[in-house]
């Protein structure tokens, strides 16, 4: 279908399947030609999104990757994702909906590349977003090899996110979804121009009360199934002794240091920078006339910096390891809105790039301090710009 933005652009969206676009995103291309790797879960989201696939008529292929263990999580703690019953849950839709499934181990990948980065940031001092490498390592680099070996034309996810090609600058762009509770373009920011040519979002214009009524239609048993809220390989939220168990304890990212404020005035002790996020304001230890939040993490000197919401403003970001969507290059300062963390409303940033790899964002008015190792991610409305690893708050 074509879309014109209050610019004019003449965008061709194709998170509905009237018509899907030509790799090369020149014309659309029949349905019956298409044909799909669609990501599934076990959960909701993926086995609507699979059935929406069918139901346009194209030729699709489960397949539920197998990430980690039980020998992963906590003693007497289940994860909601990557079980044997979920893989028998996408298997059992794949079965009603009459397309083939497989189940690809990626286990050794997921522990390098999200278990291994998480517990390496941390105990750095900085804090990670590991949702964001499972999708950027697992979810569509190595779906997208595994569609080309297998001579697809596009993997389908369950994301809430939409793409469109832009007539106007010859490139696919990322939009946010229909639905901005459930919106996660902020995690897909790293999607390069080939990933995007081979998706597919089949939920990108649908709520999620909408979804779960889809599958009640449907009659899938996974449509009340609970969504996750925490790191899947760590369902219960407690971070330090998840890394604790995966690297044995030792390190000075365990061991208590200074509790300090912003000018070095020591507060207090801390019990292990491992055991703090940036932001944090509930369990610092220290009695103060105001809340305090943490400010920063200075693992080089084990010294946990901390204070007041007006001491932990901050003007701007530097971000590396920068991708591009919208644009190939940002030609000088360029108005932006950024998050700087997922559940984050997008705030007025100036942005200008530094160098092949990296971002200044400068806010409109200062902002409570990002974390290094989180995202900063552009928008221009509802198109990502792009974004980067945060580095250093300034």
């Amino acid at each position: 279908m074509e879309n014109t933005d209050g610019n004019g652009r003449g965008n061709l969206v194709v998170d509905g399947f009237a018509a899907l676009p030509a790799t090369d995103g020149t014309s659309p291309a029949g349905l019956a030609e298409a044909s799909v790797l669609a990501a599934m879960s076990g959960g909701v989201d993926s086995s609507v999104a699979a059935s929406l696939l069918v139901e346009a008529g194209l030729r699709v292929t489960g397949a539920t990757m197998k990430l980690f263990g039980n020998d992963v999580l906590p003693p007497d703690c289940a994860s909601s994702c990557c079980s044997l019953d979920d893989v028998e849950d996408a298997r059992a839709v794949c079965r009603r909906l009459r397309v083939p499934h497989y189940t690809l181990n990626f286990g050794a990948l997921f522990g390098e590349a999200v278990i291994g980065r998480f517990c390496d940031a941390y105990l750095g001092g900085t804090t990670p977003n590991p949702c964001i490498d499972c999708n950027r390592f697992l979810k569509f680099e190595t779906l997208q090899r595994r569609r080309r070996e297998l001579g697809l034309d596009y993997v389908a996810t369950g994301h809430y996110a939409r793409r469109a090609f832009n007539g106007a600058t010859g490139r696919w762009e990322l939009l946010r979804a229909a639905d901005a509770a459930k919106d996660q373009s902020y995690v897909l920011y790293h999607l390069t121009q080939d990933s995007l040519a081979h998706m597919l979002f089949p939920l990108g214009g649908l709520t999620k009360p909408e979804v779960r009524e889809a599958a009640r239609e449907r009659g899938f048993a996974t449509a009340e199934k609970p969504e996750s809220q925490d790191i899947c390989f760590v369902p219960d939220g407690d971070y330090a002794a998840f890394i604790a168990r995966h690297c044995g304890g030792e390190g000075d990212a365990f061991q208590p240091g200074e509790i300090v404020d912003r000018e070095g005035r020591v507060l207090g002790e801390h019990r292990g920078l491992i055991h703090y996020t940036v932001g944090q304001r509930k369990g610092i230890g220290v009695a103060a006339a105001e809340p305090l939040y943490v400010y920063a993490k200075d693992a080089a000197a084990n010294r946990l910096v901390v204070g007041t919401a007006a001491d932990v403003l901050v003007a701007g970001v530097e971000a590396r390891d920068v991708n591009l969507i919208a644009v190939e290059r940002l030609e000088g300062p360029r108005r932006v809105q950024v998050k700087t963390h997922y559940r984050q409303r997008p705030v007025g940033a100036v942005a200008e790039q530094t160098g092949a790899d990296g971002l200044t964002v400068t806010f409109d008015e200062p902002q409570r301090a990002a974390a290094p190792g989180q995202a900063a991610v552009l928008y221009d409305g509802d198109v990502v710009v792009g974004g980067g690893t945060i580095v250093r708050c300034f």
